[in-house]
């Protein structure tokens, strides 16, 4: 919907018709929005909507929900129609094709049931269905399989609800898109939370009575659930685009090129492709609303006659569990060595304010540079109140591929109620700054 209002904006209805299908019956929520309306924290599901069909209709925009494209023929030009509520299916021509068909959320074998209580979290359908299943039925006990960013979103919807929360994830440590010692963090302050966090767990199976979830089958026991959410993660939805023919790259998105097109007259946007990373130069999947928004906006603009570009990602995302915030930016420890770089660390403590100021709390900072050049490739943030935005400061100084030291001199806001006299992006930009002109010895 970003693209075809880019593209509406540049070209009136009289020069470009705009038409655009969805399977649900929503178009243009938050997404990320879902497990704080399931939590009681905002109010949904209208509060979440920028934009109705209806409302899209009144700009020149003609979307049909409810409709699900089953086909595209780039030779004929046409994509095929299947309108779910009528029960019938029919061609519609193109001249322009945008692919934004999102991801797919990952669902093992064992997850195949009809049960009542087992849900996903990804469509604003799937959210109702959960607040539905939660106020009818209460259950007591929730379990959430997988320790990613909706799991534990989703560990937070449910400790908030006054349920009691059990967290399987399958690796050693939650969160796995920060360091292992970052992660350990993480755990501690869930575990300090009451939910029971399980890791290093394989879920084999969904034990059901009656129609409805009864428990959940792991190789460390079975632990009762009244209500099951299952946040495994997601890939590329390019099932469509692949049978048509359009190419894709080895993360499994649809490879694209700078203005978003991935072949003539046809273009992608969103969950559903791969992208560049700008510190590793390697092909990403990265799933988020920001990301998809931007590609939507360069695609529509190539669309309506200007020109854009979209320039990339460094896997920026925040995210928090009650009074928990975590986030990173650029590369992990691990997805630098990956990537072919020596790199150092450093790791510091200090608070979200001065130490004397009521409401100071304690962060952890973790940098990563590059060992002989200072180079910052990047940051994480475990922390509460205040903590986690400063992950900002970062995302900006490893776009702009600023170096350790040239950090140390930033001119920060400060005040006592906002920072030390020493900010804590400083203190461990700092020390990183130290680590890295340590002499090398073999």
């Amino acid at each position: 919907m970003s693209a075809a209002a880019q593209a509406r904006r540049r070209r009136g209805p009289d020069d470009l018709a705009i038409l655009a299908f969805e399977m649900g019956r929503f178009v243009s929520y938050s997404a990320c929005g879902i497990p704080y309306w399931i939590g009681g924290q905002v109010d949904g599901p209208d509060a979440l909507i920028a934009r109705t069909p209806a409302a899209f209709r009144t700009a020149g925009i003609e979307v049909r929900t409810r409709h699900e494209v089953t086909g595209i023929d780039l030779d004929a030009r046409t994509v095929t129609v299947r309108d779910r509520e009528a029960g019938r299916s029919y061609a519609e021509g193109f001249d322009h094709l945008v692919y934004a068909t999102g991801a797919s959320p990952v669902r093992p074998p064992w997850a195949a049931t009809e049960a009542g209580g087992v849900f996903g979290v990804q469509t604003l359908e799937d959210g109702s269905a959960l607040r539905d299943w939660l106020d009818r039925e209460k259950p007591a006990d929730a379990v959430v399989i997988g320790g990613g960013y909706i799991g534990v979103e989703m560990a937070e919807a449910m400790i908030n609800r006054g349920l009691r929360v059990t967290l399987v994830e399958k690796s050693e440590q939650p969160m796995g898109t920060v360091d292992e010692d970052m992660g350990a963090l993480v755990a501690a302050s869930i575990r300090g939370l009451g939910i029971d966090l399980r890791t290093g767990v394989t879920v084999e199976g969904l034990e059901t009575a009656n129609g409805r979830i009864g428990a959940v089958v792991t190789d460390a026991g079975t632990i009762p659930a009244g209500v099951v959410v299952i946040g495994l993660g997601v890939r590329p939805n390019t099932a469509l685009a692949e049978a048509a023919g359009l190419p894709l790259g080895p993360t499994g998105g649809l490879r694209t090129d700078l203005r978003q097109r991935v072949a003539e007259g046809v273009w992608a946007a969103g969950d559903c492709t791969e992208v560049h990373h700008r510190i590793s130069r390697r092909p990403v999947h990265v799933p988020l609303g920001t990301h998809a928004n931007k590609q939507g906006r360069v695609a529509g603009i190539n669309i309506g006659g200007g020109y854009a570009t979209f320039p990339g990602v460094i896997g920026t995302a925040v995210t928090k569990l009650c009074d928990l915030e975590v986030a990173r930016t650029g590369l992990s420890s691990r997805e630098a060595a990956q990537a072919g770089f020596a790199a150092v660390t450093a790791t510091v403590e200090s608070t979200n304010r001065a130490g004397y100021f009521p409401g100071a709390v304690p962060m952890t900072v973790k940098v990563i540079a590059e060992r002989d050049t200072g180079v910052l490739l990047g940051a994480q943030i475990v922390g509460r109140a205040e903590a986690a935005k400063r992950i900002d400061a970062f995302a900006v100084a490893v776009w702009n591929g600023m170096t350790v030291s040239e950090m140390t001199g930033l001119d920060l806001g400060y005040a006592p109620p906002y920072a030390p006299v020493w900010d804590p992006i400083l203190i461990a930009a700092r020390k990183a700054e130290e680590v890295v002109t340590k002499p090398f010895i073999r």
